[in-house]
């Protein structure tokens, strides 16, 4: 056992894993337990809460007009994926630059610029809709996806600063519950607005952007940092140590996160398809409410589980291995059961549980496995490969509908349970972190 203390924090960690697992707290005041009273700390939550819940609305709001959307600009079903696609893939590969950026000067430098061009981006890809103009808005929404890249997961990394113990696993899994319910909430809105006309969920991004950015230009008190910033060189040897040190659990953490969401963004693209076809008819506003009842089973389990946890590494490692083991049970079970809309449901939901378990521990162990002057590059890495999980969830369940809808849930399954193998043997965060 090891007993480190820090300016008011002491870590005792309990690990037969060597130094794989000791997570440390900063050496200065900086990041410290900020924000006040619970009034001011509540309001501070409520601004960061605004950024995943902007970003995700990015994708999530244009899952249920998807159909439409390939008859209105006539194009296949794997185009209308490539609108989710291209964005998460462009915020993929810019979000390790965002990262170090954000290390190298300051989170909210970051954070802002890239509301501003997300916001932007979503105008030009509205007027491309009206248009009927495919490669306007395909253009539209990679630029999206770099705005996109300087959002959540720079939040993240602000959390982290901010805050820590139990408050930092809590305002993550509020993050994360965040994220969860602007999945929960994007589908029914999108349906909503598509009432008015077709195309109308591409003009609400301006107005959630302007709203987050609003939020976190004022009611978000960055820690200052004394120290000098990091040139590029040393940085990158400083992220190559920690990869090589912590890289067996760390990579395959990764691994989770992404798997989860590839999945969830798959189910969501596979559903917003079939049930407008027969024997379902289901459309508009109900298809909206029908997507979003997995998601909401996500976004309960997710704040729950991030209010718990309070950096209980035991805890954590059940909470992974159950998550995981749900969601590959579920998933294997909707093999025999797709046909019956309601068991399948409700073993998507069961799925969605087991994400909402997963998520805000993977989260947890991942602000905290790092100092604050690497964090930013640390969960950009994570973040980058869950938004490659969600690029790909689409035009590859997309493809696997063309062959066979069992042969989709065979494969999500088997993914899902070699990940819990890999994680069980992996990933073994032991004692407490207090």
């Amino acid at each position: 056992m090891e007993k480190t203390k820090s300016r008011g924090l002491d870590i005792i960690f309990e690990s037969d894993q060597d130094d794989d697992y000791q997570f440390t707290a900063e050496q200065t005041a900086e990041g410290g337990e900020k924000g006040g009273g619970g009034k001011g700390r509540l309001l501070e939550f409520m601004a960061i809460a605004t950024v995943p819940l902007v970003l995700v609305l990015g994708n999530s709001m244009l899952v249920p007009i998807l159909p439409q959307l390939e008859t209105e600009l006539s194009i296949t079903k794997f185009q209308s994926s490539l609108v989710i696609t291209l964005f998460s893939i462009t915020a993929g590969l810019i979000i390790p630059i965002s990262g170090y950026l954000s290390d190298r000067f300051t989170r909210k430098s970051v954070i802002i610029p890239s509301l501003i061009i997300y916001g932007a981006a979503g105008v030009l890809a509205a007027f491309g809709a009206i248009w009927k103009s495919y490669t306007i808005l395909i253009i539209a929404r990679a630029v999206q996806g770099i705005g996109a890249a300087g959002t959540a997961p720079i939040a993240m990394a602000l959390v982290g600063d901010l805050y820590k113990g139990g408050t930092e696993s809590k305002a993550l899994g509020l993050t994360e519950a965040s994220n969860g319910l602007g999945k929960v909430l994007s589908p029914i809105i999108g349906s909503l607005l598509a009432l008015i006309v077709w195309y109308m969920p591409f003009f609400a991004f301006p107005i959630f952007c302007l709203l987050a950015l609003l939020a976190m230009m004022f009611l978000i008190h960055e820690p200052k940092t004394k120290k000098e910033p990091t040139e590029l060189k040393p940085y990158l040897h400083k992220i190559g140590a920690i990869l090589k040190k912590k890289g067996r659990w760390l990579i395959t953490s990764f691994f989770a996160g992404s798997l989860a969401l590839f999945i969830l963004f798959g189910v969501l693209f596979y559903l917003s398809n079939i049930l407008e076809e027969p024997p379902y008819h289901i459309d508009g506003v109900k298809k909206g409410f029908v997507l979003a009842i997995p998601l909401l089973g996500m976004v309960i389990t997710s704040y729950t589980t991030g209010a718990l946890i309070k950096k209980n590494g035991t805890l954590m490692r059940w909470l992974i291995n159950i998550g995981l083991l749900v969601m590959t049970l579920s998933l294997a079970s909707t093999i025999f059961a797709f046909q019956n809309l309601y068991l399948f449901i409700g073993l998507l939901t069961l799925s969605a549980i087991g994400t909402g378990l997963l998520l805000p521990c993977l989260n947890t162990m991942i602000t905290g496995s790092v100092e604050k002057s690497e964090r930013g590059m640390i969960t950009s890495i994570y973040n980058s490969l869950r938004f490659i999980g969600v690029a790909f969830g689409p035009p590859i369940f997309g493809w696997l509908m063309d062959k066979s809808d069992r042969l989709i849930f065979i494969t999500v399954s088997s993914l899902a349970g070699l990940t819990l193998v890999l994680v069980f043997f992996l990933v073994k965060p032991q004692g407490k972190i207090s």
